[in-house]
């Protein structure tokens, strides 16, 4: 049995930042297609919103959320 480790590149505090948005990111993006589908606003994509304009997103990322909000929102066509 072989006993790998994945190897972690930069910081690791950095690392787990962006895992925390880019799965926020992933959230939205499957929020934005249901309410195509739908036009229905959802849970999700009210959380995802409060997310990228909190405090806590600015102490993780310098990237503006709303910026984000509208570059995830031009992107699904919404």
């Amino acid at each position: 049995m072989s006993n790998r480790k994945k190897e972690v590149h930069g910081d690791p505090y950095e690392n787990l930042a962006n895992a925390i948005i880019l799965r926020a990111v992933w959230d939205y993006q499957a929020a934005l297609r249901r309410y195509r589908r739908t036009f229905e606003v959802s849970e999700e994509m009210v959380r995802c919103e409060k997310f990228f304009r909190s405090s806590w997103y600015e102490v993780l990322t310098d990237v503006d959320g709303e910026y984000l909000i509208k570059k995830l929102r031009k992107e699904a066509g919404v």
